[in-house]
């Protein structure tokens, strides 16, 4: 997504296990070590029922694996949360406990692989990660407890709930889950952004790309941390670019620097949403006069939104691409107009030059807890994350894991989010 991995490394007896992406129920992934997929899970009726309240009481359920064979089964629990809504979850949004009925004493933890929010548990006695030996033909039994942190979004709704297993001991279809309602109901939305070319061309004696990046959000509720975005420049080859970007900010048209090859712009403050409108980003870009592109080149400029505090896993990326010439090649169309001096901040500053160029197609892709939209159209790509099922873009458990009694190491993660 050109978005970096969060890995989670244990290392135990130089056997390597590497888990793949889950399915929305997380029952399709490959078979366990010694083909030992033969675990059941089940969850009983949440106590009390009806729907959960930011703040508010928290719900217990008996959650049960079962082992239907004749030998023992190591059990790793991985509690998936798929929730509802363009936000991703900061681990306090959702109260999580849970306690040994009849299984070893138990201590729970919650892990961000990938920017979704998962429940962990593990004997308390045992390593990091260590997981419960199931019985021949036997099964256990804990106490789980869930609730909604203060501070759960407003822009999220209700969830899934699935008890899975991270060591992929759980059979196929085997994976039992809950749908837990949250008060007040609410219509969820997404998010949206998209570039728009405003014009290519010379500009002066620059060649310059004037691009608008838009956002969008839809549905009940409002992001409750800033948006934060990073910009990524390339273009083929390993000729320097020398690229020259800028964005308005506040009327004045402001030199953004490169920091681990990405441009950070001026963040969304927290509340976006529905009724924010469409908030509208100018940039223009040229190359320097150091660069080594002697002729026009085709720039890819890719958007990652990411949340600014907290979870900053990505929420999305959007790429865009349009042609760019250095400033020493002559405009074959001839004569040129100066584009408009006294641009504002929406809309972006719409000059005249020489020659437009139509943005090329991309595909946008997302990350996070979202299904993606995209809308092709002449002047640029559209990407969302946003109400659709989440648990089938896990990237799978970014872990290497060790048979024979691996060690889970959750590694922290960069963030998002960057939204």
């Amino acid at each position: 997504m050109s978005v970096r991995t969060a890995a989670a490394i244990a290392v135990v007896a130089g056997v390597v296990t590497t888990l793949l992406p889950l399915s929305a129920t997380a029952a399709s992934a490959a078979p366990a070590t010694d083909d030992h997929a033969v675990l059941r899970t089940e969850m009983g009726a949440p106590v009390p029922s009806g729907p959960l309240t930011r703040g508010g009481a928290t719900e217990t359920f008996d959650l049960t694996v079962k082992n239907p064979t004749g030998k023992a089964v190591e059990y790793k629990p991985w509690m998936l949360l798929d929730a509802k809504g363009p936000s991703l979850l900061q681990k306090d949004d959702v109260v999580f406990k849970v306690e040994a009925v009849d299984a070893p004493a138990t201590k729970a933890s919650v892990g961000q692989q990938d920017g979704e929010w998962q429940g962990l548990f593990s004997p308390s006695a045992g390593e990091p990660g260590q997981g419960f030996d199931i019985p021949a033909n036997g099964k256990m039994t804990w106490k789980v407890t869930l609730g909604l942190g203060a501070n759960y979004p407003t822009n999220n709704g209700d969830f899934n709930f699935t008890a899975s297993s991270y060591n992929n001991s759980v059979a196929p279809g085997g994976a039992d889950s809950h749908l837990f309602k949250v008060d007040p109901q609410i219509k969820t939305g997404e998010l949206k952004t998209w570039f728009k070319q405003v014009s290519s061309g010379k500009d002066g004696q620059e060649q310059r790309a004037y691009l608008d990046l838009n956002y969008q959000a839809t549905g009940d509720g409002t992001f409750n941390v800033p948006l934060a975005t990073s910009l990524a420049l390339s273009h083929p080859g390993e000729e320097k670019a020398d690229f020259r970007l800028q964005a308005l900010v506040d009327g004045r048209w402001q030199d953004l620097n490169a920091k681990d090859s990405r441009y950070e712009l001026p963040r969304i403050a927290k509340g976006f949403g529905a009724a924010s409108g469409v908030h509208t980003q100018p940039l223009r870009l040229s190359l320097g006069r150091d660069t080594k592109l002697t002729k026009r080149t085709v720039i890819t400029m890719e958007a990652e939104v990411r949340q600014a505090e907290g979870n900053t896993w990505p929420l999305l990326t959007a790429p865009v691409q349009f042609p760019l010439a250095p400033i020493a090649e002559p405009d074959p169309t001839g004569p040129t107009t100066n584009p408009t001096t006294n641009p504002t901040t929406s809309p972006s500053p719409t000059p005249t030059p020489s020659s437009t160029s139509p943005v090329k197609q991309a595909v946008a892709t997302t990350t996070g807890n979202s299904n993606v939209t995209t809308t092709g159209s002449s002047t640029g790509s559209l990407a969302t994350t946003g109400a659709g099922s989440s648990t089938g873009l896990y990237a799978g458990l970014a872990a290497t894991l060790v048979a024979l009694g691996a060690a889970a190491a959750w590694l922290g993660r960069r963030r998002r989010t960057n939204a």
